[in-house]
């Protein structure tokens, strides 16, 4: 004991001031004083640096809401390209006007005079905005026809599909589901489905392109002109003030119109920033594991559901549309088309604007496809889409019941991501040591 006591006795004690005093110290340098935002650091914390795709998705959802309530149409792009394929036949000498499908969606007017044409237009402009402020337009040429072939093929499949289930993917999942129409979770499962086998089909040998090795004395540095950035940065301010002026001006003399541009302009720049595309989220999810895209779309509808809810309360008319086999087909057709061209209507958009031309040649071929689907509708409609019903959840379970069943469904949905992410990364951990073995 003697021994111990003598421990004891020699081991200083710190009295409680001098406690305090280091606890503050350490708090100090753990949290830093914030310094003041100023020009320079806003804009490359939020204009050059890409965004969390989570909160970007979620704003989205929360935009697209308030588009809906203030315009009372909805975002979506594919119904509108389907109408410049048909003012391309109209220049052509032809009649699409004519056919059953235009006169569905309508052909009246130009992109200049309709919500959904001046919404495109301004998500055009958001992301050549967003572009040029990061430094981000380049012409980027597919080194392999095999791209291009896809590029082509895959946009026309994924064009015709998303017509023939009357909506892509922005149409189902940031429109038809927080809009409650069961045709949407219809669709939203095929295109799951459809970019699962789509992802299989691009991993065959024949969409392996060579590659060349070349011989190099040093690495080359990546850098970037800063005059030439700095150009671009200025191009993108006045493109931005620009556009804004102008859809605040149209404002005035048509609302919907100048609100629906600066609603487009705003959706532009977060595709843009955030890199927002669906094809990925699909892509990924199968091939990679990775599910924060996924996971971040969920989270916009269920933010978007609310708040649809309460404008169909207030007497909104919500977009319900035929559940049939249509949807079903058209979205298998759609996933397996994105994952083929590589993008989806977001997708194509913003790396088309950043000079990606692979992409150019999938808008070409989205539009060729929902103006051929247009072309054939009179002859597959009825036994597709037409003769079926349209079931409106709202009704189907009530109000409040229509509200859980929609986010009891958005929760499974996040749980199922949630199990294969879980699954995916485990298959991987376990197969990694067998295959260093069989290397070995």
């Amino acid at each position: 004991m003697p021994y111990l006591s003598g421990v004891f006795r020699d081991v200083p004690v710190p009295c409680r001031p001098s406690r305090r005093l280091t606890l503050t110290r350490r708090s100090s340098r753990a949290f830093p004083e914030p310094h003041p935002m100023t020009w320079e650091s806003f804009k490359q914390q939020y204009l050059i640096k890409f965004w969390n795709p989570v909160p970007a998705v979620i704003a989205a959802g929360v935009l697209a809401t308030y588009y809906f309530g203030l315009t009372g149409t909805f975002w979506a792009v594919t119904g509108e390209f389907t109408r410049w394929g048909g003012h391309l036949l109209q220049f052509a000498g032809f009649h699409p006007e004519t056919w059953g499908y235009f006169k569905v969606i309508h052909l009246d007017g130009t992109p200049l005079t309709r919500v959904d044409g001046m919404m495109i237009i301004g998500m055009f402009a958001g992301c050549l905005s967003a572009a040029l402020w990061a430094n981000n337009v380049k012409l980027r040429v597919p080194q392999h026809r095999i791209r291009i072939a896809q590029a082509v093929i895959g946009g026309i499949i994924a064009g015709f599909g998303a017509r023939l289930a009357m909506g892509c993917n922005l149409a189902a999942f940031f429109t038809g589901i927080p809009q409650f129409s069961l045709h949407a979770w219809f669709f939203a499962l095929a295109t799951a489905a459809g970019s699962y086998f789509g992802a299989r089909f691009t991993l065959l040998p024949m969409f392996r392109i060579p590659v060349k090795l070349q011989k190099v004395s040093a690495a080359t540095a990546l850098t970037a002109d800063p005059a030439v950035a700095a150009r671009r940065f200025r191009i993108g301010m006045l493109v931005f003030v620009a556009f804004v002026l102008w859809a605040v001006a149209r404002a005035f003399d048509a609302p919907k119109l100048g609100f629906a541009a600066l609603f487009g302009l705003a959706f532009g720049l977060i595709i843009e920033r955030a890199q927002v595309c669906f094809t990925s989220a699909f892509r990924d999810l199968w091939i990679t594991g990775r599910t924060q895209m996924a996971k971040a779309i969920i989270l916009g509808m269920a933010v978007s559901a609310i708040g649809i809810f309460s404008y169909v309360q207030m007497g909104a008319e919500p977009k319900i549309l035929w559940a049939g086999p249509n949807a079903v087909i058209g979205g298998l057709l759609f996933g397996f088309g994105i994952v083929l061209a590589g993008g989806c209507e977001t997708g194509w958009m913003y790396r088309a604007v950043e000079g990606q031309v692979h992409y150019w040649w999938v808008g070409l071929g989205n539009i060729i496809g929902a103006t051929a689907l247009a072309y054939v509708w009179d002859d597959v409609a009825p036994a597709l889409a037409t003769n079926y019903e349209k079931i409106n959840l709202l009704q189907q379970f009530g109000p409040i019941g229509g509200l859980f069943v929609t986010y009891l469904l958005l929760a499974v949905a996040f749980g199922l991501i949630l199990w294969w992410e879980k699954r995916f990364f485990a298959r991987q951990s376990t197969a990694a040591p067998r295959l260093a073995k069989e290397s070995a």
